[in-house]
């Protein structure tokens, strides 16, 4: 796993919301907001195959 992949998991798991917000090639640039009002607080940009399916 990937440290972008693995702050992302973090962010979820804290409850965190996240966006798809770029996409290039076989990367995707993924916004990580705040969940009481969607503030991006940072980027992170991972693999295509590594973006968990939304739902």
């Amino acid at each position: 796993m990937s440290p972008a992949r693995a702050a992302l998991d973090r962010w979820i798991v804290s409850g965190g919301h996240w966006d798809v917000v770029a996409e290039s090639g076989d990367h995707v640039t993924v916004a990580l907001c705040t969940c009481d009002g969607g503030q991006e607080m940072d980027r992170v940009v991972l693999q295509r195959d590594e973006v968990p399916e939304a739902g």
